[in-house]
């Protein structure tokens, strides 16, 4: 099953907290389809979920249905 993950760059949480090197690198060694998009200037704010709902949303029904 695909995964799709959405981070902000500007995220105060990136590198001590969320870490997302350490989920690419588990995912290349399952060998999991995985994608992980780096947003240019977003942070962990509900201003960045909205603008990118919508994509998983979509993202999900394609591969669940």
């Amino acid at each position: 099953m695909p995964i799709l993950v959405d981070q902000g760059d500007a995220d105060g949480f990136l590198e001590q907290e969320l870490k997302p090197n350490h989920l690419i690198d588990v995912a290349a060694q399952q060998s999991l389809d995985f994608e992980l998009r780096l947003q240019t200037g977003y942070d962990h704010s509900y201003f960045f979920i909205q603008s990118f709902i919508g994509e998983h949303l979509a993202f999900h029904a394609k591969h669940l249905l």
